[in-house]
């Protein structure tokens, strides 16, 4: 058992979840747990959702533990800088200073212990630099399919914090999907799960889940193959754009959509593999080979390997 471990908090917009994470990346189980931040959900609901997964992890450190740091990975919008975000999916917080209440949650009991916030594309690009598939690549695009599409950047070994690295609100000609965040032409809005779904049932498909869909797609129904090429030419369509534009070597791909068949990440290599620029087709597109625990593994990253990666905020 590590004698140094970082508080890991993870918020998204259906759940937030906290635990304690060791230096090898891996979370302690006990110190594990998470509550949710639905659209019903008060401002002080929310609060104390944060505060009682913050003081489970807490209430489970081995006795013979230092808490060095607390890292904060939040769905964005986020101002890193002022410590605030305004998650899409949760519209009671406007510009919430998140790190400010973790942070004097945190201060009778741990004294003053760096509190380091990010947003969630950030995390995971990190954890995916850190661990995976794509470990120690100089030039990274971390992805995450799932209810929502996100992203960050590595350019250079560094991190591309603030905002940049929103793959899921790139649009993608040739598409239209279900309406999000005002556009029904974006990334996410085309080739998300719960928009993919959608779209499958308007064709005719009789499922109601990723789940269901992933079953129908093995078994040959048409309808969700077809939905599966259209996430898999959607989601190569925005990668190329975004490679165009940062020099990239390897995107890694995670996310729990993103396992709807093992073919989906070979397919969207593919269409990479055919944009006709060399500095767009050579990128290689894998699988992030993350484990589900990598969004608070990449929270705490953001303590272990801050001064690697060049954070600034």
């Amino acid at each position: 058992m590590a004698d140094e471990l970082v508080l890991a908090l993870d918020l998204g917009g259906t759940k937030v979840e906290a635990a304690l994470v060791d230096p090898d990346g891996v979370v302690l189980a006990p110190s594990r747990s998470r509550a949710p931040t639905g659209g019903d959900s008060s401002p002080a609901d929310l609060d104390s959702a944060v505060l009682a997964v913050v003081d489970h992890a807490l209430d489970h450190a081995p006795a013979s533990a230092t808490i060095i740091g607390a890292g904060i990975a939040a769905a964005g919008p986020v101002d890193e800088r002022a410590g605030t975000l305004s998650p899409i999916n949760i519209p009671q917080w406007r510009d919430y200073p998140l790190r400010t209440l973790i942070t004097e949650h945190l201060r009778d009991t741990l004294s003053d212990i760096p509190v380091r916030f990010h947003r969630d594309g950030v995390a995971i690009v990190l954890a995916a630099h850190w661990l995976g598939n794509a470990a120690g690549t100089s030039n990274l695009l971390g992805m995450v399919i799932s209810t929502g599409i996100g992203g960050g950047f590595i350019s250079g070994g560094r991190v591309l914090a603030g905002n940049s690295g929103h793959i899921g609100q790139i649009q993608v000609s040739g598409f239209t999907g279900e309406l999000s965040i005002g556009s029904r032409t974006t990334l996410e809005s085309v080739a998300s799960g719960p928009h993919t779904v959608a779209w499958a049932q308007a064709q005719g498909w009789t499922g109601h889940s990723g789940e269901d869909l992933a079953r129908s797609y093995r078994n040959g129904d048409p309808i969700a193959r077809r939905a599966v090429v259209r996430v898999s030419e959607a989601v190569g369509q925005a990668i190329c754009s975004a490679c165009a534009l940062v020099e990239t070597d390897v995107v890694a791909i995670g996310g729990g959509f993103s396992q709807v068949t093992t073919d989906l990440v070979p397919m969207i290599g593919q269409v990479v593999r055919s944009h006709p620029l060399d500095y767009v087709s050579r990128v290689q597109v894998v699988d992030a080979g993350l484990p589900e625990t990598a969004p608070l593994t990449g929270a705490a990253a953001l303590v272990y390997r801050r001064s690697q990666v060049g954070l600034t905020a």
